[in-house]
């Protein structure tokens, strides 16, 4: 899994239908300290985030397939989870 902010939205007048009723977000993975890295990309959102908001998401398909509850679907990544503190000990 990793950690992003979510930097975007994508709209679509056509999408594969089992996209429909989905929300697509663009999000870039962050450290801990919340500086950008890597690639940005774009994922389905489960969990009704936001741009700006911080979030987790699954990257590996079967992980993300199985949290939309349809492991037919065809994608790689899903954000799981709002966060709202890290914590470090």
């Amino acid at each position: 899994m990793l950690i992003c902010k979510v930097i975007g939205n994508v709209v679509a007048t056509k999408k594969e239908p089992k996209f429909e009723g989905w929300k697509i977000l663009v999000v870039q993975p962050v450290d801990i300290d919340g500086k950008p890295y890597g690639t940005s990309f774009e994922t389905i959102d489960n969990v009704q985030a936001g741009v700006g908001d911080l979030v987790l998401v699954t990257v590996q398909g079967s992980s993300a397939r199985d949290a939309l509850g349809d492991m037919r679907m065809p994608i790689d990544s899903v954000i799981v989870a709002v966060i709202d503190q890290i914590q470090l000990d």
